[in-house]
């Protein structure tokens, strides 16, 4: 790509960026009237009261207040979020911004009405619809709501939920036609039955995502809109550019850097482009990049911000609820992953830079420095961390009464003392990035301007690791902490810098006011998107898409698992086109996280759900990359002025890594940490080692990928790289192309391997049989793990399989039902002439370790190193 790329998009400008976002994110309506801004401004912030009133964990005062169940709150969570997209959202580009027409008045007032229903006879439909008997007016009022909803949903977010939504519900009424494929065929649902599952049921639209975002999501989206209106995004950029901008290519990694720093807080990649791109998007162009490339590090680096934890564009809280696991084991699972992407990223940038020769902002550092300061620096914290969490543990054993408050006044005194470092210095601001000359800020400079930024994340970390408490309780604490800092920051450094502090005061509650009233805007299309994305939900549970849609899957991939999850990273995408990363989950993993799952039994690869929710939500994510649709792609070139296909496609190449890391965790459980038990010092090594290599392999990769290495790579070098990050990230794919993994045992010795198991162990064995949708032989791979509960003897009966031994065979009944293995074994047809059997049981071999493989790899390396070195004309790092 030429580095003179003409722009082909106008270079919007920062009032202009805003709007873009407002119209993606917040809704792009400005009314002139001051009577309807204030309301629309009055709706935001009751909203954000009402959910700290709804998620206050029992405090003092709670007993002043009443309490309410799900099937309460989650009516007037949507009441809210459907009200304002109306009020906040235009109906078509065309339509007025400044005022709100007659008719969207009109729709709002329908959509409060519809919701509100729910909340208010609660009662009622728990004893007509939710008994199965609806009455015609709830039928009116649930078709009406759906409706309304989809609107809402079209101005929000765009068409792309509405039509998949709509086609859903036609799917669910026809079940027949020219266009759906046999195999997902069914009877068609009448018109009360749909409208009775999707609005008037606790499933459909008042299901499961829907109450993760009335419960966990609106809280950490409150906490950033809060952080960020207090200062801490600005904090955050500069902190970045003041550690990297000495570097080569500096902007870049500054870039991608704050981007993951600013994505620990925020559920939008538009968004996320547009604040930091708006600075590091021109200096990035003054140092060499062009408009596309520049546009593409930012997308991509935004973007990833969308698997950074904790939030992950809410994916997190909804992970919880779909695989049934803590929110410390999601964030446990998605760290690594997340971390690698950003050092890899960094690191394709700084390659970027090298092959172009691009300057350094000021007097050039070098990277490796950079990084044995950060990993110094992390090592710091972590132990301090750990003699925090110590000495906070002794002193309520010491003192159990006052401890809590000591603790409390503790914070109160570091928090003082951090706003008066704060106070000596001036306040942040960002230099023009287009000026003809920039003032790169100095870590000294920037870090000790927002110390006290730190608290509230602190505050979160502590309540979610240490205390283990809820995600919706930590994030209360972390939101009170930070309402706190918001409304005292300002008056505090008036006095001690000796200031007007009753004018600061003003501005600290107008602070608060905003923020809270910016993080309900920003839940807009989020509460929209949960309740719009019930319906897709609702649909896979009730008719025969949810359970048929591995065997069209796998006759699409003819039986091959790397094709298969090839398919279901496609379907993943094109599913993920247009919808924002919250709808988008919820939809690829309600269809496709399941048939990973099962395709994979089949072929005898046991795969975790956390990593097949894991696989399809990575690749849903980078519809935001990929073009045509790709919205941040779009944001990017609006910034940099470049063509937004060519940003697009640019960003999507520097994504490769999160594409490739997908199937990589899905072959190797041990990235995600599957297995690895943080509580032990031998899961902690291991856990250290696994993070280690898979940096090292991924450094690997994106050398191979872009062509460049200690000097411009030849082909064949980078393949050799690419086949050594392969080695690294995968080393049991080779030990198994020379060594069987497992013993094989007559199945008649299934009963007796489960009850001579220790806890613990891992018995796996194969059944195979007739399906129970083609009629055809398949067959399945089924672990049991035995836990210390399980009775001595006759495990295999305790677990709820009926096993029926004949001679040297070993047949199957149907599982009890309610166990594990009634779900497992679904797929298959126990009345039938042919049986179901297991037909072997498995037991690990003794095998050489898997890591053997790293030598010739390495070895492999050394040679590619040696030839490159020979080529090198500038450092490498």
């Amino acid at each position: 790509m030429s580095e003179n790329t003409e722009a082909k998009t106008t270079q919007l400008s920062d009032d202009e960026l805003q709007d873009l976002v407002a119209s993606t994110d917040t809704g792009g309506r400005v009314p002139e009237s001051r009577a309807v801004a204030l309301l629309i401004s009055g709706l935001a912030l009751g909203w954000s009261l009402f959910q700290l009133w709804i998620a206050q964990p029992q405090l003092w005062f709670g007993q002043y207040l009443p309490v309410m169940n799900s099937t309460q709150t989650r009516p007037m969570h949507l009441a809210f979020a459907i009200t304002l997209a109306f009020l906040a959202y235009p109906a078509l580009k065309s339509s007025p911004r400044d005022r709100i027409p007659v008719f969207d008045w009109i729709l709002a007032a329908v959509g409060f009405f519809c919701a509100f229903y729910i909340f208010a006879f609660s009662s009622h439909l728990a004893m007509t619809a939710r008994s199965g008997l609806p009455t015609q007016t709830q039928i009116i009022i649930g078709a009406v709501g759906i409706v309304v909803l989809l609107e809402a949903s079209r101005r929000a977010l765009g068409p792309a939920l509405t039509i998949v939504g709509s086609l859903f519900l036609l799917y669910a009424y026809m079940g027949q036609g020219w266009l759906i494929p046999d195999i997902i065929e069914h009877n068609g649902l009448s018109f009360t039955s749909i409208v009775n599952a999707q609005w008037l049921d606790t499933g459909g639209v008042f299901g499961i995502p829907l109450g993760v975002s009335t419960a966990f999501v609106f809280l950490f989206v409150l906490f950033g809109a809060i952080l960020d209106k207090a200062g801490a995004g600005n904090y955050f950029i500069q902190l970045a550019f003041a550690g990297l901008g000495s570097l080569r290519g500096g902007p870049a990694k500054a870039a991608v850097v704050g981007s993951a720093m600013t994505g620990l807080i925020s559920g939008s990649s538009i968004a996320n482009v547009v604040t930091t791109g708006t600075f590091t998007i021109p200096l990035m162009k003054r140092v060499g990049f062009s408009s596309e490339k520049a546009g593409a590090v930012e997308v991509a680096s935004s973007v990833n911000g969308q698997i950074m934890p904790p939030v992950m564009g809410a994916a997190a809280f909804l992970m919880v609820e779909f695989v049934g696991i803590s929110y410390v084991e999601v964030i446990k699972h998605a760290f690594i992953p997340a971390v690698i992407s950003y050092i890899a990223l960094v690191y394709i940038v700084h390659l970027e830079a090298l092959k172009k020769d691009m300057p350094a902002l000021g007097e050039a550092k070098s990277l490796a420095q950079m990084f044995l300061k950060i990993f110094i620096g992390f090592a710091v914290a972590g132990v301090a961390f750990t003699g925090l969490i110590y000495g906070i543990q002794g002193l309520r054993a010491a003192a159990p009464g006052i401890g809590d408050w000591v603790v409390l006044a503790a914070i109160a005194v570091v928090y003082v003392l951090a706003i008066r470092t704060a106070a000596g210095r001036e306040d942040l601001a960002l230099d023009d990035p287009n000026a003809k000359e920039f003032h790169l800020p100095t870590v000294a400079q920037v870090f000790p301007t927002g110390l006290h930024f730190i608290l509230p994340i602190l505050v979160l970390v502590w309540f979610l690791m240490v205390e283990m408490q809820s995600p919706a309780k930590s994030a209360f604490y972390a939101v009170a902490a930070m309402l706190v800092i918001i409304v005292t920051q300002r008056p505090l450094k008036a006095m001690f810098r000796g200031e007007n502090v009753g004018e600061a005061t003003r501005a600290g509650f107008d602070d608060l006011i905003e923020g809270m009233i910016a993080g309900a805007r920003n839940m807009i299309g989020i509460g929209v998107a949960t309740a719009a994305a019930g319906i897709i939900v609702a649909t896979v549970t009730k008719t025969p898409i949810g359970t048929e849609l591995a065997g069209l899957v796998e006759v699409l991939s003819g039986g091959n698992l790397m094709l298969m999850l090839l398919l279901i990273g496609v379907f993943s995408l094109i599913l993920g086109m247009g919808l924002p990363t919250t709808a988008n989950y919820i939809v690829v993993s309600s269809l496709m996280a399941s048939v990973v799952v099962t395709l994979g039994a089949q072929e005898g690869l046991i795969v975790p759900l956390i990593a097949a929710h894991l696989f399809v939500f990575y690749f849903g994510i980078m519809a935001d990359v990929t073009p045509p649709v790709g919205l941040a792609s779009f944001a990017a070139a609006a910034v940099s002025g470049g063509d937004p296909i060519r940003t697009g496609f640019t960003a999507f190449f520097y994504s490769m890594r999160t594409v490739a890391l997908p199937f990589l965790f899905i072959y190797n459980p041990t990235l995600i940490l599957y297995g690895i038990d943080l509580g032990t010092w031998a899961g902690i090594l291991q856990a250290t080692f696994v993070f280690i290599v898979a940096t090292f392999a991924m450094l690997l990769f994106a050398a191979a990928t872009q062509g460049y290495f200690l000097a411009r790579s030849r082909i064949w070098e980078s393949a050799a790289l690419l086949l050594v990050a392969f080695t690294l990230f995968v080393p049991g794919f080779w030990l198994n192309r020379v060594s069987d993994p497992f013993h094989e045992s007559p199945p008649t010795e299934l009963a007796a391997a489960l009850d001579a198991a220790e806890p613990g162990e891992r018995i796996r064995f194969i059944v195979s049989g007739p399906s129970f949708t083609t009629g055809g032989s398949t067959q399945t791979t089924l672990v049991h793990t035995v836990a210390e509960e399980e009775p001595a003897t006759g495990r295999a009966e305790a677990a709820g399989l009926f096993l029926m031994p004949e001679g040297d065979k070993l047949y199957m009944d149907e599982p009890m039902f309610g166990t594990p293995y009634q779900e497992k074994l679904s797929g298959f047809d126990f009345y039938t002439e042919e049986r179901v059997e297991v037909v072997s049981v498995l037991s690990p071999a003794d095998r050489l370790p898997k890591q053997v493989f790293y030598i010739p790899a390495l070895a492999l390396l050394g040679l590619v190193i040696l030839l490159q070195r020979r080529r090198q004309t500038k450092p490498a790092f």
